[in-house]
């Protein structure tokens, strides 16, 4: 059984229990003793924060201690820190090379990389670099934002000015798309071959988070998620979120190196992605099944809640009469 640690597990108990279903040992860590997804993992750790100098050094001596052979990132906070302390960490980080995790992570570097690459992305611009004839609606991103904070529509110059002047972080200008949007969950092997694309609609989206969509076999949009992670060399999963524009073309305008929020619904569509992680982690090389879904499969989302109780020493403990079915490894009770 591999050993699997999720770094930053957040909120993110679809991807450790799904993992644990693949036949996984999981082990999650956070800063943050009421992260719900440690409570799911067969062990759990409190780590420092991403920014100490430390955070490497107690990732590894986790994997050490526990032969973890696989580390998944579940948020964006870490990638930099990862891609570049893999070497120290001794298992397998699933992210690509640190300069890609560095563009990616800046939405003004990544429309470059795009542009360099040849593949499409919006008209963007620098506040200090608009042209004089620019064309409304635009919108203000902050340049490292996530989850849709602050990202502003603007429908003329007085609130494009406004919201340059609003926003407390480095901004960009980027046309608006008038297609439809898509998100396209897909993983790549160590050799970044897309060994799968799953594409979706996005029906409706909360604080920059898919929580209605359905997948769908489209050709076109499957290509563009192979086209896109085979020319960026990107490894392992990746959430690619783009437009099919009026015209036809594809316009990509978010690409984030992790499994995507909406991760329930190609797992329900048999991507498999836990298990292709898995066999990574093995040294196996798995062959690309691209198009090799289930399509028209909708998901729709609710609030959950996890109640814990004061364990011993202080800590917090699952409390309920019976746990749910994925936290494993507790005795059942037994009548006397």
């Amino acid at each position: 059984m591999s050993g699997v640690l999720f770094t930053c597990a957040g909120q993110r108990v679809d991807i450790v229990t799904a993992f644990k279903r693949a036949g996984a040992w999981t082990l999650a860590t956070d800063v943050n003793p009421l992260a719900p997804a440690l409570y799911y993992a067969d062990e759990h750790a409190f780590v420092p924060r991403v920014d100490n100098s430390g955070y490497v050094e107690a990732l590894r001596a986790l994997v050490a201690a526990h032969d973890v052979k696989l580390i998944v990132p579940l948020t964006d906070l870490d990638h930099g820190v990862l891609a570049r302390g893999r070497g120290a960490l001794g298992a397998l980080v699933l992210l690509p090379a640190p300069e890609l995790v560095d563009a990616l992570a800046d939405k003004w570097l990544a429309h470059l990389l795009f542009e360099e690459r040849g593949i499409g992305s919006p008209p963007t611009w620098l506040p200090d670099a608009l042209p004089d004839d620019l064309a409304f609606p635009v919108l203000v991103k902050a340049r490292r934002g996530f989850g849709s904070r602050g990202i502003y529509r603007c429908r003329d110059r007085r609130e494009l000015d406004f919201f340059l002047d609003y926003a407390t972080d480095d901004s960009m200008v980027q046309a608006c798309c008038a297609g439809e949007e898509f998100s396209i969950d897909l993983f790549c092997d160590l050799d970044s071959r897309c060994l799968n694309a799953v594409p979706r609609t996005m029906i409706e989206s909360k604080g920059g988070e898919s929580i209605k969509g359905m997948t769908i076999r489209d050709a076109a949009l499957i290509e563009v998620g192979r086209h896109v992670s085979e020319t960026l060399g990107l490894v392992g999963p990746a959430n690619v979120q783009c437009f099919r524009e009026l015209d036809g073309t594809y316009r990509v305008t978010d690409i984030n190196p992790r499994f995507g929020g909406a991760f329930p619904l190609p797992t329900a569509a048999g991507s498999r992605y836990p298990e292709l992680a898995l066999a990574l982690a093995a040294g196996e090389r798995p062959e690309p099944t691209l198009g090799e879904f289930r399509d028209g499969l909708v998901m729709t989302r609710f609030f959950s809640e996890l109640v814990l109780s004061a364990g011993e020493g202080g800590t917090l403990e699952p409390f309920a009469d019976e746990l749910p079915k994925p936290l494993i490894g507790a005795e059942p009770a037994v009548d006397t």
